[in-house]
């Protein structure tokens, strides 16, 4: 005999795909199709203006790879306009020295998607990403820590922004 936890979760089961069944047709895949190769033009001819500071560097670098890691050249039909701000927080200090032991890089870039003939913005956000890093009474090892960690905040940045704009540019198709 069957106990009545089976068959309530049984139940449950049914019930649960009874109700997501027609979720299905709704979602598509992003890249799939002739809709899809338009998308990976589209992204390919987006145009990355230049971004300044040392972290606008190396996320220009980013995208521009995350766009168009072929190599391939495309004539620009969008323009990517970025503006970045970062700061550092210190969320841990020593009490004996009255140092930071840590500190912690927040990124807000602000991203507008732009026409090259003008007009308004075809897509437009803000993406944010944090980033720790460990502080030693090196102070060598102080700045390489930072750095690595604008590193990790360009990478995580340009996967948000790419992922953003492929999402926008797909439903504008």
């Amino acid at each position: 005999m069957l106990s009545v936890d089976f068959w309530t979760a049984a139940r449950g089961a049914a019930l649960s795909l009874f109700l997501t069944a027609p979720l299905a047709v709704c979602f598509q895949p992003m890249y799939g199709g002739a809709s899809g190769q338009a998308l990976v033009e589209d992204l390919h001819a987006i145009k990355v203006e230049p971004i300044p500071e040392r972290l606008g560097h190396y996320l220009g670098n980013e995208l521009i790879f995350a766009l168009n890691g072929t190599g391939s050249a495309a004539s620009p039909r969008y323009r990517l306009v970025i503006n970045v701000r970062q700061r550092v927080q210190a969320p841990l200090v020593d009490t004996v020295s009255g140092r930071a032991t840590s500190g912690m890089l927040i990124v807000d870039a602000d991203y507008r998607l732009l026409p090259i003939a003008g007009g308004s913005p075809v897509a437009s956000g803000v993406a944010f990403v944090t980033a720790s890093y460990d502080r030693t009474s090196q102070r060598f090892a102080n700045l390489r820590a930072a750095r690595d960690a604008e590193i990790r905040s360009a990478r995580s940045l340009a996967d948000q922004i790419r992922t953003r704009l492929a999402t926008d540019l797909s439903r504008r198709s």
